[in-house]
């Protein structure tokens, strides 16, 4: 048995994870801001992570044998909880994102940049690795040669890079970062509405927007992605993973996928070079490789296994 605390843990795959390792037998508890009860058997502390004196004060003299960080966004929260849980916790298992990898956000150095895309008629670039960035050489925001965005992806990519960087550049325990794949399934759980978009425009007969020559993508299911931080804590490796099912479609198959289930064509709408597409349409390399993963014993499940029972979910949940 392990006493685990789960540093958001009230929806999605996050809900997942934490009745998971009450069902095994583990002491577990939720500390967020009060947005959502835990599953039964958890117990559940209160406190907003940004503040680090109430989140000290939440935790009062209880450790840990890992901390599994849902919602770590920033620098400054990995900061705060790098100062916190020293002292309090064996292992920290960091929910990362594959976004981490995208060129589009990464102005970087070119020891530092993952692979650009290959032209349109060149064979595919192959899935990144771990090894393909290293978040503890990139310069901090703002620094000579790396000038900040103000778009959303950026903001999002750029601050998972850091708060990864944080853990890793002194670290303060055992950490983990898990680069998740674009996590599916669960029709009404999955909030971001992604797969729905799909979902109801081939079923309207709406064209998908897409890229000229779309690039391959990685997914996993939330099931699995539960199940691999699960395993993750279990484990004694640190450093970046990735987590991806096996198989990276790119949105025509995902788009053939669900006209499969919805009984009609899609159509498609091509856009124009730099303009927004749908979601998983990317004109730039986007897949991860699993393989690290793999080596140290998860068994993944294919894409192709398991997306149309999440695209059947979906469709059930749109009505």
């Amino acid at each position: 048995m392990k006493r685990i605390l789960v540093i958001g843990g009230s929806r999605y795959f996050g809900k997942t994870l934490v009745t998971r390792a009450v069902e095994a037998g583990d002491e577990v508890t939720v500390l967020n801001r009060g947005s959502g009860a835990p599953p039964s058997g958890a117990g559940r502390l209160v406190a907003d992570r940004d503040d680090e004196e109430a989140l000290r004060a939440a935790l009062g003299g209880r450790d840990f044998d890992v901390v599994v960080d849902q919602v770590c966004y920033t620098p400054l929260q990995a900061a705060v909880a790098r100062r916190v849980f020293t002292g309090r916790t064996g292992r920290y298992v960091m929910t990362s994102t594959m976004e981490v990898y995208d060129p589009a956000t990464l102005p970087a150095g070119p020891e530092d940049r993952v692979p650009a895309p290959a032209p349109a008629l060149a064979p595919a670039p192959a899935p990144v690795t771990e090894a393909s960035l290293d978040p503890a050489r990139l310069p901090l925001p703002g620094a000579a040669g790396r000038t900040p965005g103000p778009w959303p992806a950026y903001v999002y990519a750029e601050g998972k890079r850091q708060a990864e960087a944080v853990f890793l550049r002194d670290p303060a325990f055992p950490c983990v970062s898990v680069r998740a794949a674009h996590v599916l399934g669960g029709g009404p759980a999955e909030f971001t509405g992604r797969l729905a978009h799909y979902v109801e425009r081939i079923g309207a007969g709406t064209p998908v927007d897409v890229h000229e020559a779309p690039y391959a993508t990685s997914f996993i299911h939330h099931h699995e992605m539960a199940g691999f931080l699960y395993w993750a804590a279990e484990q004694t490796f640190t450093g970046p993973v990735n987590a991806a099912s096996h198989g990276a479609p790119d949105v025509i198959a995902l788009c053939e996928a669900v006209a499969a289930h919805v009984g009609r064509d899609p159509r498609y709408r091509v856009v124009g070079e730099g303009a927004a597409a749908s979601p998983f349409s990317f004109d730039r390399a986007y897949a991860m490789d699993n393989g690290r993963a793999s080596a140290l014993g998860f068994g993944f499940g294919r894409v192709a296994d398991w997306l149309p029972g999440a695209i059947a979910e979906t469709a059930r949940a749109a009505g």
